[in-house]
């Protein structure tokens, strides 16, 4: 049985949720992965108002539309983060408070908590985001870095996760980070010891996503193989390297939709990523769960890629078989 194909919510929180669940629709999708920001899917009101989440499936029952996880990637990055004045944009202003940094990481963390007693409340069992990260700043080893300077930086990670994680236990919900450059994991080594520094608790996994593996030179469909029971939740999303001799692959300051840059996000079929090989290896490992689209594509009108994204992916995905190709020979023998 083919499995759902949603939308995250993440790039359309300037779109009321009233507009965006219809466009979904429309567009469609068989669900949406709800952001935790603009009015997508608000943590505080969640569990503030009674009838909160009960309103927000009405919404999307009227639109047939499914709902499998939740994303707090925003104020996930600022419980690692060496926090300054470029979080303050992405965070709450409840989580910024005045700003200043341990305030804030205390706050992050204690937000994270909540989103896993909000998602609860709300019926998924899956939180998506980012951890942020203390060493990403350290990734060019010069100056050179001594080891104790990495070995802290995951240490830090279970200080401060495993108190979340002991909330997400409670709540019966599991944490998917999306490994991703400047957070604490964002490749196969660092996302194994990311396991290892919380001693491989089952509450924390992966929201695997393809496109920011790609860029570093890693394919994909290893990382599925490596962490076969991690693999907590799907993102479509596809990215090109465009080195020419004078782009550089750590763009160069350049903002994404730059031409100058080495490499950058495109819709889902227009890029680098094999996603056939992808679907191959989730059925390999037996995921079920949704084919959630991250679109990202500056040189694209936003409303005709998602469109186009959605039938991309219905087209692409396939059930494996049960059966050997050539069992009709041995059949035919018998």
């Amino acid at each position: 049985m083919p499995r759902p194909v949603t939308i995250f919510t993440g790039q359309w929180a300037d779109l009321p949720i009233e507009e965006m669940a219809a466009m979904t629709a429309d567009f469609g999708y068989d669900g949406i992965e709800l952001a935790c920001w603009g009015d997508h899917f608000e943590v505080d009101k969640a569990l503030a108002e009674d009838d909160y989440c009960e309103k927000k499936h009405t919404l999307l029952a009227k639109h047939n539309l499914q709902c499998h996880a939740i994303s707090a990637h925003l104020v996930g990055q600022a419980v690692l983060d060496n926090i300054d004045e470029r979080h303050k944009s992405i965070l709450p202003d409840y989580v910024w408070g005045d700003g200043k940094p341990e305030g804030v990481n205390d706050r992050a963390i204690e937000e994270l908590k909540n989103t896993a007693r909000a998602a609860q409340k709300f019926g998924v069992d899956v939180v998506n985001g980012f951890t942020g990260s203390s060493i990403w700043h350290l990734l060019y080893s010069f100056p050179p870095v001594p080891p104790k300077m990495i070995d802290a930086g995951f240490e830090l990670l279970a200080e401060r996760f495993n108190p979340i994680l002991d909330v997400f236990g409670e709540c019966g919900v599991r944490f998917a980070l999306e490994v991703h450059p400047t957070e604490i994991a964002f490749d196969i080594y660092t996302a194994q010891r990311a396991l290892e520094a919380l001693d491989n608790r089952p509450e924390f996994g992966f929201n695997f996503d393809p496109s920011h593996l790609i860029w570093q030179g890693i394919d994909p469909v290893q990382f599925i193989r490596m962490f076969p029971d991690r693999i907590y939740h799907v993102h479509i999303k596809d990215a090109i390297v465009t080195l020419d001799g004078r782009t550089g692959i750590n763009a160069s300051h350049l903002n994404f939709g730059d031409s100058r840059r080495g490499w950058d996000f495109r819709s889902p079929g227009r890029g680098g990523v094999n996603f056939e090989e992808i679907i191959r290896a989730l059925n390999e490992i037996d995921y079920q769960g949704p084919l959630s689209i991250e679109w990202e594509d500056s040189g694209m009108e936003r409303t005709f890629g998602a469109r186009e994204a959605c039938e991309f992916t219905k087209k692409l995905d396939f059930s494996p078989s049960n059966r050997a190709f050539d069992a009709a020979f041995d059949e035919e023998n018998d």
